[in-house]
């Protein structure tokens, strides 16, 4: 992590790249971002292994080194929508972990 990088997530006020992805690793968390195409999303997402799905062959989303190939953007697991996707890291407004957790948000295979 660069020293622009770092000085960018403190003037945010978000974590830097690396905290992010560790964070989304043991949290549900609630990621406001800015659209390429200028449209404000809010997302609740995860890392964590008990709520994504296993990785398939067919579903190339699902496999970590997929998901890693851009530096510039962050796949994620959205709780809601029950799918992979996808936001520039670079375009986030906040960042906020999620304290209480739906059952549903939980894999269930």
């Amino acid at each position: 992590m660069n020293k622009v990088n770092e000085t960018v997530a403190t003037l945010k006020g978000i974590p830097t790249k690396i905290d992010l992805k560790n964070q989304l690793e043991q949290n549900v968390m609630v990621v406001d971002f800015t659209k390429l195409d200028g449209d404000k999303r809010v997302m609740t997402c995860t890392l964590r292994e008990d709520m994504k799905p296993p990785a398939t062959k067919t579903d190339t989303m699902s496999q970590k080194k997929v998901r890693e190939i851009s530096d510039a953007v962050v796949s994620v697991w959205d709780v809601n929508a029950k799918g992979w996707r996808s936001f520039r890291y670079d375009r986030i407004n906040s960042v906020n972990i999620v304290e209480d957790y739906l059952t549903e948000w939980y894999n269930k295979d």
